[in-house]
């Protein structure tokens, strides 16, 4: 039988405290060094990065010996159970190099492939989120102890006043293309955010931060946990289909908004050739 989702919540909210704790510790003041890239000379990773993942590894195997864990850094482990979790050690990796106090660590469980559970805790501010399926969604922080979150609704002006997140891919020819899609966006909007983070992207969303999110070029890591959060919440999230058509989120889209938003913002969206 498949553990519950809120008590995988709770191995992932344990280990993700633990995990921005060791983090906040090992960061040294000032800019952080870049170890090694990875997909483009600008996609940066640090030693703290891959220190990170693998505190988190030991730590969930420690209570979770049987479970499969996939982590940005690479050096998976393989279990035999259905659960398996989805970890970005740090989310928001030049936002940490740079000092920039919006990085994150995320955590997701998955069962048989659908997200079942996801914690993102900001490192920097100690903020963090969580979801488990069927159950909602929470926010900690100082002097909030696990409080229930609701979607926002849209502004009553709707697209036209609504505030809109988003990031870029590392790969120049790719951002460059993201960039065209959202001047076009930016006029029919209040305006655009860009975090760093994909994970606190949504976290933002789900707390009522922006009105909506659009990104492309997401791993499963990146997106799992925010995602679970925003659905909790009650906020529409998809992408496109493999014929072109409006589906699950993927690697080629994310997009997520409230419902009564959803619609004209995914229109939107394809309109301006995310």
């Amino acid at each position: 039988m498949s553990p519950a989702p809120l008590d995988l919540l709770g191995v992932a909210r344990r280990v993700g405290l633990d995990a921005a704790a060791n983090v906040a510790r090992l960061r040294p003041s000032g800019r952080v060094e870049v170890e090694d890239t990875k997909t483009s000379s600008t996609d940066a990773v640090t030693a703290i990065d891959r220190a990170s993942e693998e505190f988190i590894r030991s730590r969930l195997l420690a209570e979770r010996p049987d479970d499969t864990i996939i982590g940005e850094e690479g050096d998976d482990h393989v279990g035999t159970s259905p659960v398996s979790w989805l970890v970005d050690p740090i989310d928001g990796t030049v936002n940490f190099i740079y000092g920039i106090p919006a990085y994150a660590v995320s955590i997701a469980a998955e069962v048989d492939g659908d997200a079942v559970a996801g914690y993102v805790i900001n490192v920097a501010s100690g903020e963090s989120w969580g979801a488990a399926l069927g159950e909602g969604a929470w926010l900690w922080a100082t002097g909030i102890e696990g409080q229930r979150l609701v979607a926002t609704p849209p502004p009553a002006g709707g697209l036209e006043q609504a505030l809109i997140a988003t990031g870029y891919n590392y790969v120049a020819e790719v951002r460059a293309r993201q960039a065209s899609a959202v001047a076009k966006m930016l006029p029919q909007v209040r305006d655009i955010r860009r975090f760093g983070s994909a994970a606190l992207d949504l976290c933002a969303l789900a707390s009522g931060r922006v009105d909506a999110y659009v990104e492309q070029g997401l791993q499963p890591w990146d997106l799992a946990a925010g995602a679970l959060i925003a659905r909790e919440v009650g906020l529409e999230v998809a992408g496109y289909d493999a014929s072109g058509a409006f589906g699950e989120p993927s690697h080629r889209l994310v997009m997520a908004a409230h419902p009564a938003l959803s619609e004209e913002f995914f229109s939107l969206v394809d309109a301006c050739g995310f």
